[in-house]
């Protein structure tokens, strides 16, 4: 077939190499002229200015990153498998740099994580900065964590554990100071044309009739207004953060050389952040255009070709109609983002425990249609953000309740406010207007454990049991794993104060405390019991039954092994799941184990029996 040439870089390498390259474009290029068509007015243009970014990219790839793409191109599941669990942290909170991350590597690989999410770590703009999420230069690291050669040696002594490293990639904006917003700044048109700017209010006025405000306390509005540019730049999150032009090829241009020379650093998962964001249509809310999935498998195809090792995560807190769309649909299907957060699972383990009821959480996850073979779910209890209470209207109706009503009664009662509350949780982001309230705060502070209620352990190690039990990815928030609570000094430092996420976001304390609680013990045997249940890979799909007792949730998962089934009780006492739900999945009651205590469920009254926030995982 007719290809772009294969420039330069080719002429050094062995045969066996160019011809490797030469098959991987044979393979990919069709997709990535499939997704450049309905972007650019010269896909083909635009085409070879990636493959030669591509083949640049892979005639400097390290020979063990190269060995690493032909493992991962022959266990292409590899981020599928049950034995994969993830961990998310700052750098400097979890070990104080990149080398202190090295260092304390033997942890993460104790406690069983293949996966290492590090928070933002590229060079952001001074304070304020969204918590590194207004990146200043993506070619470099933040001083205080270390070097691009540290970066190196960190991929590579990870990848000697086992263990992948996610970063985080901002796609939407880049900060205020920037080179391209600089160069914008001092009048270069080339770079004028990389961000959204208009010369009076018309415009910007027309988009914001439909554009909802992220931060309403202290970033109103979608636009601001430079000196330097003599114009209203969009700034969807904070006025320092400029929205770049994806409809410029230019910028994805740019942001494939970034992928591609972070891959060569050893970065073997990319977090693309507010990716959700990245096109705008006036007359829509600027969020989930069709055009934002193009992009992605534009990004992802020169990816394929270059270093196939690396997979993308979709950082898309959207609703449950437009989530699947991140993972593949119609002729995205599978060539879009690999991972994606499930944040629907996250919100409804919170409602279910505030409100003691599985049966909203059943209605809203049976909803969601299964996820393409080839891909997973990041699932989570807590991650670094606030907890939005994305509970749909209508899911809430067709179990008999008001989602208004529900959605407030949850910002209240993990505030601490309703009565009997035993969460301890703040306000985040109130809005008036809409009644939104959403909510900061440590695992085990939201689960009890910071107001000395007696069942927050069993809570804690529940909400970790329904993440590691429900397929896909799971993903640890650093600390969650030790019970760690809200950091009451969060608001010390001048830069955190306006911002209290930052009381979830404590220091990793070393050395660790004693496990008083057994917290620690009792994540790490699920991390273990997960580890050897292949009815957990990421391919087989979950199927969230219909509760049989309205305070158990109940997950079934259909493995040609046999079939298994989650049973988890949100409450407070003893519950039960009749003997027939194990029949009608093919389990027989006398023989089923349960993996979570290693022996067989106790059995009574042709039910399996529950004691209070416990869970089963049954298989035969």
């Amino acid at each position: 077939m007719q290809h772009p040439a294969a420039p330069s870089p080719y002429d050094s390498l062995p045969p066996l190499r160019r011809e490797v390259f030469e098959a991987r474009l044979e393979r990919w290029l069709p997709d990535l002229e499939d997704a450049l068509r309905p972007l650019y007015v010269d896909p083909g243009a635009v085409a070879r200015r990636l493959v030669d970014l591509a083949a640049r990219a892979y005639a400097s790839r390290t020979d063990d990153l190269h060995r690493l793409d032909l493992e991962r191109s022959l266990a292409p599941d590899w981020f599928q498998r049950p034995e994969m669990v993830g961990y998310a942290a700052y750098a400097d909170r979890f070990a104080g740099t990149l080398a202190g991350v090295a260092e304390r590597t033997p942890y993460l690989a104790d406690l069983g994580v293949r996966y290492l999410h590090l928070m933002p770590l590229l060079t952001p703009r001074p304070a304020p900065n969204d918590g590194g999420y207004a990146v200043a230069d993506f070619r470099s690291v933040r001083p205080d964590l270390g070097t691009t050669d540290d970066l190196r040696a960190l991929t590579r002594r990870l990848r000697q554990d086992g263990i992948s490293l996610c970063l985080d990639l901002v796609l939407n904006h880049v900060a205020r100071e920037h080179p391209w917003a600089e160069k914008a700044r001092a009048g270069d048109p080339t770079y004028r044309d990389y961000f959204l700017v208009y010369p009076d209010r018309t415009m910007p006025d027309a988009f914001e009739q439909t554009l909802p405000e992220v931060f309403p306390d202290f970033a109103p509005g979608s636009f601001s207004w430079d000196d330097d540019l003599d114009g209203w730049v969009w700034t969807t999150f904070n006025d320092y953060q400029w929205d770049v032009n994806w409809a410029n090829p230019d910028v994805l241009c740019e942001f494939a050389d970034v992928i591609l020379d972070l891959a060569n650093h050893g970065v073997e998962v990319f977090r693309l952040d507010a990716i959700a964001f990245t096109w705008k249509r006036m007359g829509t809310s600027c969020q989930n255009q069709p055009e934002v999935h193009a992009l992605t498998q534009a990004l992802r195809t020169v990816a394929r070709i270059a270093c196939p090792a690396a997979v993308f995560k979709a950082e898309a807190i959207v609703g449950p109609q437009d989530l699947l769309a991140y993972l593949g649909q119609r002729e995205h299907w599978g060539k879009v983002s690999d991972l994606a957060y499930h944040n629907s699972l996250m919100v409804q383990i919170w409602s279910m425990l505030a409100s003691q009821d599985a049966r909203l959480a059943a209605r809203a996850l049976q909803q969601l249609p299964p996820a393409p073979s080839t891909t997973a779910w990041i699932t989570y209890a807590r991650c670094h953000d606030d907890i939005g209470w994305a509970i749909g209207d209508d899911d809430a109706a067709a179990v008999g309740l008001s989602g208004f009503e529900h959605r407030r009664f949850l910002s209240d009662f993990y505030a601490g406010e309703f009565p009997g509350s035993w969460a301890r949780g703040l306000v985040f982001q109130e809005n008036p207007a809409t009644g939104d309230r959403r909510i900061s705060g440590s695992l085990a502070s939201l689960a009890g454990l910071e107001a000395g209620d007696p069942g927050s352990v069993d809570r804690i190690l529940l909400a970790h049991a329904v993440v590691l039990g429900f397929g896909g990815l799971p993903v640890i928030w650093m600390g969650d794993e030790l019970g760690l609570l809200n950091d009451p000094d969060w608001a010390a430092d001048p830069e955190h104060a306006p911002d209290n996420r930052w009381a979830h976001r404590p220091q990793m304390p070393w050395p660790l405390p004693p496990d008083e609680h057994g917290i620690q013990e009792g994540v790490r045997r699920l991390v273990t019991a997960r580890a050897a249940l292949p009815h957990l890979h990421a391919s087989v799909p979950a199927q969230v039954l219909d509760p049989r007792d309205p305070g158990v949730l109940l997950v079934a998962r259909r493995h040609p092994l046999g079939a298994m089934l989650g049973a988890y009780n949100v409450t407070p006492g003893p519950r039960h799941v009749p003997l027939d739900v194990l029949r009608e999945l093919g389990l027989d009651p006398e023989s089923v184990v349960d993996h979570v205590s290693g022996s067989t469920p106790v059995l009574h009254d042709d039910a399996v029996q529950l004691a209070p926030y416990a869970c089963v995982w049954l298989t035969a």
